[in-house]
């Protein structure tokens, strides 16, 4: 878990990445590119690198402070609720705002996910058997409401299809023009960093954090402000990534410790790394199709998921 070593992997993955395509394009090609060659790399294969680098860093941080927030580590914007809420955002900002730019639609849908946010952390305050497993699976119930609920209305206006298409990450369309939102994480992210010590002492409890004179409501607020944002963002560019946010913290604080603002940088590179990996894969399991990253992510991050669930039974036992 050095940085070093992440480094080093992310920048071998991302060479690999930008030269993985139906278009056939080797690094020596670089020194002779065709027309079309520049035209595949500055369209479609450097856009694509920056958007699956912004989603993995981006979502493995909103994952790591949410588990700090909520003092449990099974929880992430899968499991709280906040990706099926952001979701919701994007059919009301469809059946309103059909015709309306991609920011107007970003904020419906970050209004919906800080919303639907919000209301997991006061289904929290509300339950008093607050086992570390018991706390995720609230969440998937709550987010399986919602979600029943953004299906049912998509039914009713006949945008089933588009909702779907919202539920599955997928890299493959990502072209110049249609990723820039993302950018929008990337402000975030430095907040993230610079709040990193005033999250710790707030996981550490509302008394706790009073007590030492830290505003507690108010970096809450600003966490989950984070989370929301860096969620729709990415929903509304990318499509839902499962696990993601889950699995990457857990195994950053296997190896590293609970020190927030120490695994903030590894969390950001092996969410890079693993996000490169799973894309990779997908590309070349059935060459020249392409299997969508939701789907790679969603397989592997639940291995890994049930690895931690056995494990932590185990470490109990």
């Amino acid at each position: 878990m050095k940085k070093r070593y992440l480094i080093a992997a992310l920048v071998v993955l991302s060479i690999v990445s930008l030269f993985i395509g139906v278009k056939n394009i080797s690094p020596l090609d670089l020194f002779d590119l065709s027309d079309d060659q520049v035209h595949v790399l500055w369209i479609s294969r450097f856009p694509r690198l920056i958007s699956i680098l912004i989603a993995g860093v981006s979502m493995s941080v909103v994952g790591l402070i949410m588990q700090q927030l909520t003092r449990n580590k099974f929880v992430s914007p899968t499991t709280a609720g906040t990706m099926d809420s952001a979701r919701l955002g994007v059919l009301v900002s469809m059946v309103m705002f059909g015709a309306a730019a991609p920011l107007i639609k970003m904020l419906v849908a970050f209004v919906f996910a800080l919303a639907g946010t919000l209301m997991f952390m006061k289904i929290l305050d509300k339950v008093k058997f607050k086992d570390a497993i018991f706390i995720p699976l609230v969440g998937l119930m709550f987010g399986n409401i919602i979600g029943s609920i953004t299906t049912f209305f998509a039914y009713k206006h006949d945008l089933i299809q588009n909702i779907s298409s919202w539920l599955q990450g997928n890299f493959s369309l990502i072209m110049k023009g249609r990723y820039e939102m993302l950018y929008v994480s990337l402000p975030l992210l430095v907040i993230s960093y610079l709040y990193a010590n005033r999250f710790t002492i707030a996981g550490m409890g509302e008394d706790f954090s009073r007590n030492l004179g830290l505003k507690y409501k108010q970096v809450v607020n600003i966490g989950l402000i984070i989370v929301a944002l860096v969620s729709s963002a990415n929903i509304l560019t990318v499509g839902i990534i499962p696990f993601l946010g889950l699995v990457v913290p857990n195994i950053v604080t296997m190896y590293n410790g609970d020190h927030l603002k120490k695994n903030l940088p590894h969390t950001a590179l092996l969410g890079a790394v693993f996000v490169l990996v799973c894309d990779i894969l997908g590309r070349v399991i059935i060459f020249p199709y392409e299997i969508p990253i939701g789907l790679t992510v969603g397989v592997i991050g639940s291995g890994i998921f049930l690895y931690l669930l056995l494990r932590r039974k185990a470490y109990e036992s």
